[in-house]
Order: C-alpha cells, then structure tokens, then sequence
C-alpha cells in the first residue's frame, strides 16, 4: 500500500474521514486497528469494486481519465472537454473529484490529482479501451511481428516489440494504416471502437500479409490494428481505439442524469390512493396472520410455502397470488409471522403480531414498509422457476438476492427525486439507474426495477405511479415521520354495519379492528371493495355460538353495532340455530351422545348414516360410539344436526380452535436503509485514530508504555476508568485473562456497567468487555 496515500488518509479531519466511512461503510466492518489497517483494506479489489460500482456516470468517466492521463484538474478538465460541451463542466467536474476524493478513490491536491492505489487495476479495461498494443501482441512470436512491421514501416534499429510500441505511439502513424484499409476494415473498427474492444472471428491467429490479405479482418491483422488475443478472439489496441474516437474518451457524456418522464397527476389524489392503499395492504396482513392462526398451512420440508397454500391464501385475502406471496414475505421480514408449531412446522403468527395489532393503522404500517425497504428477499420471484426448473416457492430460502434490497433502494430514490405528481415511466426510471451504476448490468436490474414498482404501488409507498408524501417521508426521514404522515390520509374506522333482510351486512368503511374480527367470525365475506358485504348462514352462525356466545349476545351486539333494526330473517335464523345447537353433547367414551330429548336420540339412532360411527344406547338419554369425539362431531353435524363438545364435567367447551402462535424470531440484522448511523461511524472513527496513535507509538518505541504492568486501587480505577468514559481518552490497563495471566491492553472505554466494562480494545483492533474485578490497574496513554 502506498506510504503517501497512508499519509494522506491520516492528514484527513475526522469529519472527512467520516464521511468516508459513510460513503463506503464495509470499510469500518469491522473496525480496523489504525488508518495503515483502513488504508490497506480501502485498496482491496473487493472493496474498489464496491465503491466503484456506486459512482454514477459522469463520475466514473472522471476516474477512468485519471487512470488513462494522470494529472491536475486543468488538464483534466481539457481532456473531458472533448467527449462533452456544457457551461456546467467546472462545476460537476469540481463535484466529481470531491465525491471521488471524499470515497479516498482519488487523493492528493486539485493540481496533482492521483488515483488511489488499485483504483487503475480495478478499472482496467477503462473507458470500454483495449489493452495497450504490446499487451494485445505479448504472446506473438518475434518473427510474427517482425513480419507485420515489415509490411507497415521502413526498417529500423532496436527489438522488433520497441519498434512496435514506438510506431503505434505515434497517432500519425495509426491513421496512416488507417487511409490504406478499405471501408469495409474501417466499419468493423468503428464497431469496436466504443467498445466492447474485442470480437471473435475463426482461426484468429492466421498468419497474413498485407498483400495476400482477402478479406477485412485480414486486412487489420496484417497491419497491427487488430491482435489475435486466442484462437478465435482477437482485441483492438488502445492506441488504436484512442485514434478512432479522434482523441475522445467517452460518448454521449453527461454531467447530469437523463431526465424523468411520465404522467402528470394531481398529487394530492395520489397521496389519497396512496393512503388508501396503505390502509388495504395493513388489513390484508391482518387477515393472513388471523387466516393462519387457525388454519395454518404447513412448513415445506426444504422450507417455503407450498404452491396450493399460497393459492388459498390469494384467494382468502382476494388478492393476485403475486400480492399475497408480497404479503407474506413481509410480514414474515417484519417477525410477524415465522415457522413454528407441530414438528414438521406450520407457518403461524408470532407473539409479535399481538402487540403490533395494538397499534394504530398508521404505526402498523409503518413497521411493515420499513421492513420491506430493507428486504433482502426478491418476493417477485415466487412462483418462477430457478435454472434447474424447480418452482421457487413464497418464503423459500431461495428467494434470497443480495442485490435485491440496493436495487429496491435505488429504484425508490429515483421516485423521490422525480418532481411532485410525476408519474415516471419503467423505461426512464431504468435509464436513470444506468446512469446512476453504469457498472451495475444485468437482466436483474430491470426485473427488481418492476418489482419495486409494483409493489410499492401495493404496499402505499406511491398511489397511482406518484411518490406519496408519507412514502417520501419514510424514505428520507424514517418511519415514525412517515406514520404521522400518513395518519391523516387514513380513512375513519366504522363501528356500524347496515343490516339487510337478504341476510346481509354492509359494511359502508372499514370496521374497527374488534367488529371485524368479529363480524368475519359470525358471517361470511361476500365481496369487498368500496363496501365490505357480509352474508349470514346457518355454519357461520353457528361458528360463532361454537365460540361461546348465545343467542342473545349475538342479537344484542349486532343491534348495538346496526344503523338499522335487526331484520326479522336474521333473527329467525339465529334463534333456529340456537335452538337446535347444542341438543346433541358429545363427550369421550371413546365418544358419547347425551342428549335431554330420548327423541332426538332415537331419531339419530334410526338414521342409516350413523351406521359407521356404531353406536350404542346406554340410558334413555345417553348413547356411546367407539368413533373420537371430533369425528362424532363432524359426522352428526354432516347428517344435519348442530351437537356441541362437552367436558368431563359436563361443561360446553368452546370449539373453536384458539388463535396460535409461533415464537417471535430474533431481530433481523440487516444494513440500514439510510445507511450506518452517524453515531456507529463517529465512535468508529474515534477507535481508528486512537488505535492508530497508539500504533505509531509503538512503532516509534517500539514497545507497549514504558514500565511495569499498571497496578492502582479498585476505587481509583473505576474512577479512572469513568473519567476516560466522559473525556473519551485512552487508557492503558493490566489485565487477567480468564487462565490468570497479566496481559497489557490499550482500550478507548465507552460504557460501564453491570460489573463490566465495554471498550474498544487497540490492542485486539475489537470491541470487547471486560471484567472490572480482573482489571488490575489503569494508567493514562502518553
């Protein structure tokens, strides 16, 4: 690593470095030990490779000249001169090397500006540019370029690769082979020119004369303009690609992004849709967390969702099997619903889900949306097929996609830089995001593009294709800002239900939480939309007298909660099933019949369909089967009775399956949409330069601090040790490890607590605690 760049990073303020650290934060992951550890770990290619892959165009046009013609801003700013003409170059070229300087990817003062080292290497080939010409010809044989300089040049003194190099340095020399070709040669070179600079052609490594050449490739082999790198590919050399661009390094060069273009709207209808959205997405992930605490469906053995469970799912929740696998994934990312249950595992609620039930409409969904911004997951994938054509399933593990959550972010950022009320269309947010990451290719750019926009359109982030307000807000502030956004946009929950004599109820807004659970328990769905339609039936009904209620309450609370007077059919039908429901009582024999009525009995006694369940009368108004209770229940209910479960004392037991749940998963660790927190980077920076201090010290005396381990008081080192806690110094301590050896440590304390002390420890380039009782002493860093 280069001692002046080291240097030069040490020069750097604090605040510089870090904004360094938040322009590239892997490179404080973890904490190096001292800035020549940062330095060393900022010229790794994997790490050039990341921050060059975040430059946006012009940007990496300005690295790419440096890394062709090194020098000051002056002459930079001639040679960009010529691929781009704008009033503006002074001042994006200013922003380009403060940006490129602030990433440490360009170091050194405006008049001798310098790549950093391993930045070249990283942009090798730049500017789409062939390998210079003695790399294209590094594996000829002397004699074969011996015999192409003499067809293009007079004889002359030196090594033939001299020779070569001089005469293709010379752009004279190149456009003159250039006039000797014919226009056939000269398009194949134009269509290499801006790149890519290489081709394939058949037997590339033919040997050709100018005057036996037959062809267009013939003729530029003969001549040097194009060099066979293998059997079949041959490369343009850099000198040649110079000349051809007439001394331009790039084409069609802009200093600013390509312009957003779309359908204009009248924001405020879009934060209206937005919200309303928002609302539908909230209750859609309250109804799948409800749908599968009863009827959960079932883990797949190599983890998922099975393709059938989704399908029920999507139509429970009436939505596109695409939206619910969406749903799925983010309530599961936002720990509300996970694997658990029985052994083979089902996919329940989580005690979570409790808790964030209790929330506002407005605080739920900002959780969610939070979630599915830092989603590391591509839920647009389920139902596709991988390279092996194996269904990829909701939830699966192999959904998983690295890019998928900087796609999304980018995607996002571009919507929120669009003016207000624009409705960008895919292709121009594509055309933004080529700009903004030319080094990001691939068909899994666009795909994650349009599912961004589908889904943000899903969740409420944006309403009809426009960025809303509290999705903006949410970007750019976080979501407790976005909540308050949004919580006046929210319709008004309802406690009413207009009741209808075809035994119907409407619904003319969303219900509050506790009705519609409610309600979706004693009735069925019809159809939602503006209006929820809820129809009553005799199963409905009686689902909700299965769980607990009579009659009575069941009348009472729908008149409490009618705009209009209970409709007699309604009435009629609940008090027919109240009074046939629970006659029959089904306790364990394996299973019995008790019933008050000796009628009944004998009635379900003469019925042919209760030949299989082999039954037997045991008193006047008891009857045993050998069949379990459930099946008992299920088989009278299926011959039209309404039998109820007893207990061993005799009590009614609620049938209803209870409401599961599924233990709460740990915390997601994921990278932060808006990056690390300035108080992680700050703290990180504080141990890089006490680490390097410390580091140059040593170097410099070559020890750890002069004298005997330290040795003080209890007292006096836990006040020593607070003091450096409030001044934010360093310390030198002595320490025993656990096999009772005095080690020496070089810590910058941060917090203590609990009989333990959290420092970041030089010494180990790690954040570690320590036991207070094993520190023997502490003494200050000179």
């Amino acid at each position: 690593m280069s001692e002046a760049f080291t240097e030069w990073l040490r020069s750097r303020t604090d605040e510089q470095l870090r904004a360094l650290a938040m322009s590239r934060p892997e490179l404080i992951t973890p904490v190096p030990a001292h800035l020549n550890g940062l330095a060393s770990r900022a010229g790794t290619p994997s790490a050039l490779g990341r921050a060059l892959d975040r430059l946006d165009r012009f940007t990496l046009a300005v690295a790419e000249t440096l890394a062709l013609s090194p020098g000051p801003l002056r002459a930079l700013r001639t040679r960009l001169g010529r691929s781009i003409s704008t009033s503006d170059l002074d001042q994006a070229l200013g922003g380009a090397v403060e940006r490129l300087r602030t990433m440490a990817l360009v170091h050194g003062a405006d008049t001798a500006l310098r790549l950093a080292p391993g930045v070249t290497e990283a942009l090798d080939p730049p500017a789409g540019l062939g390998p210079p010409v003695l790399d294209v010809f590094r594996h000829h044989a002397p004699e074969a370029v011996e015999a192409i300089l003499a067809d293009i040049a007079p004889p002359g003194p030196g090594a033939p690769r001299e020779r070569f190099a001089e005469l293709f340095g010379e752009p004279a020399n190149i456009r003159r082979l250039l006039g000797e070709i014919s226009p056939p040669a000269r398009a194949a070179l134009d269509e290499l020119a801006w790149g890519p600079s290489s081709g394939r052609v058949p037997n590339a490594r033919r040997e050709v004369r100018v005057a036996d050449a037959q062809s267009p490739i013939e003729e530029l082999l003969a001549r040097g303009l194009l060099g066979a790198t293998g059997d079949e590919s041959v490369a343009l050399p850099r000198e040649v690609g110079l000349v051809l661009r007439d001394g331009r390094l790039h084409r069609d060069l802009s200093p600013v992004p390509p312009p957003l273009d779309g359908i204009a709207r009248d924001q405020g209808l879009a934060d209206r849709t937005a919200a309303g959205q928002a609302f539908g997405f909230v209750r859609s992930v309250e109804e799948l967390c409800e749908l599968w605490s009863v009827e959960a469906p079932g883990v797949l053995r190599t983890g998922g969702l099975a393709v059938r469970d989704l399908k029920r799912t999507a139509q429970a929740l009436d939505l596109p099997e695409w939206a619910a696998a969406c749903t799925a994934e983010i309530a599961h990312a936002a720990g509300l619903v996970a694997a658990g249950g029985s052994v083979d595992g089902e996919w329940l609620p989580t005690a979570a889900y409790d808790a964030w039930r209790a929330r506002p409409t407005e605080g739920r969904w900002g959780m969610l949306a939070a979630a599915w911004l830092t989603l590391e997951r591509a839920p647009g994938l389920a139902g596709s097929r991988d390279e092996k054509d194996r269904v990829l399933n909701a939830l699966h593990p192999d959904l998983r996609r690295s890019a998928a959550a900087e796609v999304r972010a980018k995607t996002l950022a571009v919507l929120v830089s669009a003016e207000p009320g624009l409705a960008p269309s895919t292709e121009s947010v594509l055309a933004r995001l080529a700009w903004e990451q030319p080094r990001r290719r691939g068909g899994q750019r666009a795909e994650f593009t349009e599912f961004t926009l589908r889904e943000a359109e899903l969740i409420g982030v944006t309403g009809l294709g426009v960025m809303s307000a509290h999705g903006r807000a949410l970007l750019n502030a976080g979501r407790a800002e976005a909540a308050e956004a949004l919580a006046p946009l929210l319709p008004e929950p309802v406690d009413r239900v207009l009741l209808q004599a075809d035994l119907t109820a409407v619904a003319p807004g969303p219900l509050t939480t506790e009705l519609g659970r409610w309600l979706a328990l004693a009735a069925d769905i019809e159809s939602k939309g503006g209006a929820t339609v809820y129809r009553f039936s005799e199963p409905s009904v009686r689902r909700a007298l299965d769980a607990g209620q009579s009659a009575e309450e069941l009348l009472a609370l729908l008149a409490r909660h009618s705009a209009t007077p209970v409709p007699q059919p309604l009435t009629y039908l609940v008090g027919d099933v109240a009074r046939r429901h629970g006659r029959l009582r089904v306790g364990t024999a394996s299973a019995y019949i008790r019933c008050d009525d000796p009628a009944v009995l004998e009635e379900v006694l003469a019925d042919r369909r209760s030949t299989a369940l082999r039954l037997r009368r045991l008193a006047p108004t008891v009857v045993a089967s050998k069949t379990s209770r459930a099946t008992l229940i299920d088989s009278l209910r299926a011959m039209g009775y309404a039998p109820v479960a007893e207990s061993l004392d005799g009590d009614v037991m609620i049938t209803r399956l209870d409401a599961r749940r599924a233990e709460s998963p740990p915390p997601r660790a994921v990278n932060g949409f808006h990056g690390p927190e300035p108080e992680v980077v700050a703290a990180a920076i504080r141990a890089v330069r006490a680490g390097d201090a410390a580091h140059r010290s040593r170097r410099e005396r070559g020890a750890e601090p002069d004298g005997a381990l330290p040795r003080s008081p209890a007292t006096a080192a836990i006040a020593a040790l607070q003091e450096a806690i409030r001044q934010g110094t360093r310390v030198w301590i002595g320490y025993l490890d656990s096999q009772g050896q005095a080690t020496s440590r070089i810590l910058e304390p941060a917090r203590m607590e609990g009989g333990y002390l959290t420092a970041y420890d030089e010494t180990r380039a790690a954040i570690h605690r320590f036991a207070l009782h094993r520190i023997t002493g502490v003494a200050d860093v000179n």
